[in-house]
């Protein structure tokens, strides 16, 4: 029984297979590493060259410093090639395929990144040499790398990097390592936030140096990348484009306000701002001009223009009057060419006409250039006999000169010459008829003054000794008492002003009376106010009170003439000043318009960049 338990263990064990690979693993490696020497090339023959084959997986993109113009990137290196002293035979070794060797223990090609910018050269990581029984060799050290890369920010920030990344051996040429390659692996690449990549296509190169008659090959892998637009268009762009735009508001807002200049200054500092945002991540290089800082120096060219041209308006628009007249040049292309093109009026134009010029013989009387006394007449004999008639003395007595207001102007005028002087169009010219003071029922009763249909003060016929106005001021008269017959009127006078009155239940007939019959002022009783001629006063100098009533008539006549000359003239520089307003307005629009599309869609991809980043 003992027996048979014995044959059925044996049995038993000859069926399970025990496992011997331990150490035939630690005989092999110690019979493969025992004259082994990691500086000699591993190849059979000296005389040929020992072929690797090199290829790199791409991770991911970590960052792109344009200014610094370095490329960082996570990429594992694949370098295969045969080892001629590290084969073994499957059959002595029962169990072992494949072994790891660190790189101290074998030879490993000395391929380094011949661009890089790490500050220890080579960046990878020491991986293990895994090899075969054949003596194949797979190589695989991770890293990040630190490459230069020529950045072009020409077109930025819708530009397409291409950073190079050339690999080869360091001491091996060509005749004694040959460098091969396969495509880039990018099945496991991490897309970045910033950039998309486009490819990584590789080139293999043999470089010929005049030292050396030994070709030297190396592998370049292109990492193609294109920058997408969206943060920058939020961020630079579309800020940019509002700026510019609110360089147009200062030529709608109103020269008055006072803030033309400064919504102009304000625009270019923060064009400024942004400038010097752009310039802190651009690369200090004169070899191109980014795309953004040619937009952006258009845009500070326009706004710098407009700030001038807004001092040109201002300049226009609050320019003095007595500066001197607008060039006639000026006044045909800019308020006639420029102002028909762009369809503007002048304020008041298409409406009442403008009024004529009053007439050169009614103005005698109101003109500045003219003597400041009254023209004297030769009297005639009946008015030189009215002249010392006591009566006529006692109206002659010194009264005090009061204040010249409308009402006193227009005294004891017919009706029918209010109604003349309130159509006539000659600015506003009065003429004034003064009845005889000799009986004070002759005198018409107060009546409200009118002028262009506007009461502007009382008119008083006769007042207590034979005053003018409601404050009883006298003016003398020097009708004769008992004179009811007007003579014809003098032949200078229209006949609007001396057609012959209406028949009035006094004395005398008020208008047009010749100077037999009276001594008053402005052709028989008549004073040329503001436009009719005075020629008809008695005496050598006239009433000096009277005198002094039309000097202050002419001269506000005068005043009021040279003030509507100066605001016309003011109003010509202003319409001048929006014309230019409105002209830099649409200038500077269709400028701005046409350099915002010329310059940013000038770039290659603009359309690309467009459709994947903003649709």
């Amino acid at each position: 029984m003992w027996r048979s338990l014995i044959l059925l263990l044996c049995g038993f064990s000859a069926l399970v297979q025990v496992s011997v690979q331990g150490p035939y693993q630690r005989t092999l490696l110690k019979n493969l590493l025992k004259d082994y020497n990691r500086m000699e090339r591993p190849v059979a023959n000296d005389s040929l060259p020992l072929t690797v084959v090199m290829s790199m997986s791409l991770v991911q993109i970590m960052d792109v410093d344009e200014k610094n113009q370095v490329l960082t990137t996570n990429i594992w290196l694949n370098m295969k090639w045969f080892d001629h002293y590290l084969q073994w035979n499957q059959t002595e070794y029962p169990g072992v395929k494949n072994l790891r060797f660190t790189t101290e223990q074998v030879w490993t090609p000395d391929i380094l990144l011949y661009n890089s910018a790490d500050d220890k050269f080579d960046s990878t990581f020491k991986t293990n040499v895994l090899c075969n029984s054949s003596g194949y060799c797979e190589y695989l050290p991770p890293g990040i790398f630190m490459s230069t890369c020529n950045v072009d920010v020409r077109w930025f920030p819708f530009d397409i990097q291409k950073c190079e990344l050339k690999f080869g051996s360091w001491t091996f040429d060509g005749w004694l390592l040959d460098l091969q390659m396969t495509d880039a692996d990018l099945s496991g690449y991490m897309p970045n936030g910033e950039w998309d990549l486009v490819g990584v296509p590789g080139e293999r190169s043999e470089v010929y140096y005049d030292c050396c008659k030994e070709p030297y090959p190396d592998v370049t892998f292109v990492v193609t990348i294109r920058r997408r637009t969206l943060y920058y268009a939020l961020n630079l762009l579309i800020p940019c484009m509002l700026l510019s735009s609110m360089t147009l508001l200062v030529f709608l807002l109103p020269a008055d306000s006072g803030e033309k200049i400064s919504l102009g200054i304000t625009v270019l500092l923060s064009l400024t701002v942004f400038m010097l945002l752009v310039a802190e991540i651009m690369p200090a290089t004169s070899d191109s001009i980014p795309l953004i800082g040619q937009y952006f120096a258009s845009i500070m060219i326009i706004v710098g223009m407009s700030v001038i041209a807004t001092v040109v308006v201002l300049q226009y628009h609050h320019h003095d009057p007595s500066g001197g007249s607008m060039p006639k040049w000026v006044q045909l292309v800019l308020l006639q060419w420029v102002a028909w093109f762009l369809r503007m009026k002048r304020p008041g134009e298409g409406e009442d006409a403008e009024r004529p010029p009053c007439a050169p013989h009614l103005r005698r009387c109101s003109s500045g250039s003219q003597s400041g006394s009254l023209p004297n007449a030769v009297p005639s004999s009946s008015a030189t006999t009215d002249l010392h008639h006591p009566h006529n003395h006692h109206h002659h007595s010194p009264h005090p000169l009061m204040p010249l207001h409308p009402q006193n102007l227009l005294v004891g005028a017919p009706p029918h010459l209010h109604a003349q002087s309130s159509t006539n169009n000659n600015a506003g010219l009065l003429y004034i008829g003064f009845p005889s003071l000799d009986d004070p029922a002759s005198s018409p009763p107060l009546e409200p003054l009118t002028r262009g249909g506007v009461p502007t003060g009382p008119r008083v016929g006769s007042g207590s000794g034979g005053t003018v106005g409601s404050g009883g001021t006298g003016i003398p008269q020097s009708t004769a008492p008992g004179n009811n017959t007007a003579t014809s009127p003098p032949p200078h006078l229209p006949s609007q002003f001396c057609s012959p009155p209406p028949p009035a239940p006094s004395l005398e007939t008020p208008g047009c009376a010749s100077s037999a019959s009276s001594s008053g002022v402005g052709g028989g009783g008549g004073v040329g106010v503001g436009g009719c001629s005075c020629s008809g006063a008695s005496g050598a100098g006239g009433d000096p009170q009277l005198q002094a009533i039309l000097d202050e008539v002419r001269y506000l006549a005068d005043h009021y003439r040279n003030q509507e000359e100066t605001d016309s003239v003011a109003d010509q520089w202003k319409f001048a000043a929006a014309v230019i307003d409105r002209l830099c307005l649409v200038a500077f629009s269709v400028f701005n318009i046409i350099c915002t599309i010329s310059i940013l869609m000038s770039a290659p991809n603009f359309v690309e960049a467009v459709s994947k980043d903003f649709i």
